[in-house]
């Protein structure tokens, strides 16, 4: 009695008694990267003759790049794997185009930033400097100052707020809270300013000018990015931890403040932090109430204070005879600021990183 061996189909291969097993065809690691080079070459070669356009060549090569890569990928690889490799094209494509104003952003920044970048700017204020010469000294405190003070009076507000959205909250109350919240979260930063302004003159006269009522207007920025940013981390706390808490007879606020903000400190002092970064560079608000002096003015309850926005836009918009140094003084100014907020994402990473509840044994 003779027995067939059954045909293998075609791209198997058969191991023992585990059965057959498909082949895969892959292209080589770097023939997409190829494929997509070579799309944009024939892109930029159509786009030079009708007339040159690096926008047309932009189009003319991600078009093109993007089908190479997928035709290619489904004849060797199949429709799925295709699919995937022009899906994985266009999202990198649209990464990189995103990023081309970014990066030109810095590097303008840096260029023109950089030859003022000196021990002077820190050291020295505008006191009595018509031309050259001068610094931000003034102004940098003046932001540090402002700054801290809106954190301390939205972060407290804020934080309370996201416990009684998370864990105490109900009904019509809860809703009403959560729809001002948002309201105010789209609020434009000019509007925090004129209300700050108003509130101010309202009680000491028209012509106030103080730290303080900068800090109220970028305060009213704040609280809702620090309320949504708080909420969203204190409903990621398991609810097992609550329960085991409430198991053990403990109250509900002693549950709120010993397990459930210890376990969520890491994202609440994150989003926090990237709360203080979103207002530090707000210049509309400052202008109406802070202004802008001269001078060193370490007091927000008395008189006008710099801050580092404002600094900047007026040396750029009014120059005097020396327009070049200002312009400089104004591009380190946006240096400075923007090193400031690349800072506070620094230590945003770092508080997630080291304050995390630890989960490994």
């Amino acid at each position: 009695m003779s027995t067939q061996t059954p045909l293998a189909p075609v791209g198997a291969t058969s191991l023992g008694n585990s059965g057959p097993v498909r082949e895969q065809r892959r292209l080589p690691r770097f023939a997409p990267l190829g494929l997509f080079l070579a799309g944009v070459a024939v892109g930029a070669l159509l786009s030079a003759l009708t007339g040159f356009s690096v926008a047309l060549t932009v189009i003319y090569g991600v078009v093109l790049g993007s089908l190479f890569v997928y035709l290619v990928s489904r004849a060797v690889e199949g429709r799925r794997k295709a699919a995937d490799r022009l899906v994985t094209s266009l999202v990198t494509t649209a990464f990189a185009i995103a990023m081309v104003p970014l990066v030109s952003l810095v590097y303008t920044v840096l260029d023109n930033g950089l030859p003022r970048l000196d021990g002077a700017f820190f050291t020295n204020s505008m006191y009595r400097v018509v031309g050259e010469g001068g610094g931000a000294y003034h102004a940098i405190l003046g932001t540090v100052i402002i700054t801290a003070l809106a954190t301390i009076i939205s972060v407290p507000i804020g934080l309370l707020t996201a416990i009684y959205l998370t864990e105490y909250g109900t009904g019509r109350l809860k809703k009403a809270i959560t729809f001002f919240v948002d309201v105010m979260t789209g609020i434009p930063s000019i509007v925090a300013g004129l209300f700050s302004y108003a509130l101010f003159t309202l009680i000491f006269g028209v012509s106030v000018r103080m730290g303080v009522m900068g800090a109220v207007a970028l305060s009213v920025l704040m609280i809702p990015v620090v309320v949504r940013s708080c909420e969203e981390v204190l409903k990621l706390v398991p609810n097992e931890l609550r329960e085991a808490a409430y198991a053990l007879g403990v109250p509900k606020w002693r549950t709120v403040v010993k397990v459930v903000l210890r376990t969520a400190i890491a994202g609440l002092g994150t989003g926090i932090t990237l709360s203080v970064a979103r207002v530090i560079g707000e210049t509309a608000p400052l202008l109406i109430t802070v202004g802008l002096i001269t001078g060193t003015n370490l007091n927000p309850f008395d008189g006008r204070m710099a801050t580092l926005p404002v600094f900047a836009y007026y040396q750029l918009t009014q120059p005097g005879t020396a327009t070049q140094a200002f312009l400089d003084r104004a591009w380190t100014a946006a240096l400075v600021l923007i090193i400031l907020v690349m800072a506070l994402n620094v230590v945003a990473r770092l508080i997630t990183r080291f304050f995390a509840p630890k989960t490994g044994r």
